[in-house]
């Protein structure tokens, strides 16, 4: 398989194109041989794969696989990742590119260095997140875990995000009580989890604990999430810089519901090269 190493933020993914004929045989062989690929060790060493496959709804279609096997919705650092190789390998030579997704159609802008993305409306639902609750939506809901009772607010990107305010964002917070929330059955497809310190009121700090992966230097999906979030808790304006483990993203919501969150980014590669299966 031949591949790239691309990185947003030090949230790093394997990207290939060997998939765009759509031929199932070899996706299921990535998607197999992701936990292998994404070892840090024994691997190229990742957070995720990223497959490029043909589509009929948009320019390409992405599709994730987790470094513990399991497929993912969406991305919001891969996506970043995704446009900048379908740059690179000259697989298209426009600077905005429609891309199909599990969780719609994501469209990217190349500015500069960076990559704006339109990551579509939040959905605030509470049964489309999904979570047990049948109806309405979950701002500051009271979840008990391990003993301890947390305020969440859920919101999905494409994918679910259960985010907790902190004043401190404590090893034990998000690698111990983000573990257990992850797979809490209030969440019943599990979840990715935010930790937040807002530090103004136009700037967060936040950690996350991402669901397949563990902690990660970056969410780009759980830093929209999180800026939702804090919008419909008034606890800050509505365009935020988050400060990640691995540097910062730029987060806009006009708070309307039918409206976009819009994230501006980097992404580059690493390096590339290929891979026997």
């Amino acid at each position: 398989m031949r591949f790239m190493k691309l990185e947003g933020l030090a949230n790093d993914f394997i990207v290939t194109h060997d998939t765009l004929n759509g031929e199932e045989k070899l996706l299921s062989a990535i998607r197999e041989k992701s936990v292998s690929l994404c070892d840090r060790r024994r691997g190229i060493g990742a957070d995720g794969v990223l497959c490029v496959l043909p589509s009929s709804k948009a320019a390409f279609m992405m599709r994730v696989f987790n470094s513990d096997g399991s497929e993912a919705e969406m991305c919001g650092n891969g996506i970043r990742c995704f446009a900048v190789y379908l740059k690179k390998l000259g697989l298209s030579s426009q600077d905005n590119i429609a891309i199909e997704t599990a969780r719609g159609i994501i469209t990217t802008w190349r500015r500069g260095e960076e990559i704006r993305v339109d990551m579509g409306a939040p959905i605030l639902d509470a049964s489309r997140i999904p979570t047990v609750l049948g109806q309405g939506r979950v701002v500051a809901h009271p979840i008990n875990v391990d003993g301890k009772e947390y305020r969440v607010t859920a919101v999905s990107m494409g994918n679910p995000h259960a985010v907790i305010y902190a004043d401190a964002l404590t090893d034990d917070l998000v690698l111990g009580t983000g573990k257990l929330l992850e797979a809490h059955p209030f969440f019943p497809k599990k979840t990715n989890v935010e930790f937040v310190k807002v530090v103004n009121d136009k700037e967060i700090i936040m950690r996350v604990f991402e669901r397949g992966c563990g902690e990660t230097m970056a969410c780009g999906t759980g830093a929209c999430a999180s800026v939702v979030s804090g919008i419909l808790n008034k606890r800050h304006g509505n365009s935020i810089i988050v400060h990640l483990l691995g540097g910062d993203l730029f987060i806009e919501w006009d708070a309307d519901v039918d409206h976009s969150v819009f994230m501006t980014g980097p992404a580059k590669e690493v390096f590339s090269g290929t891979i026997a299966l």
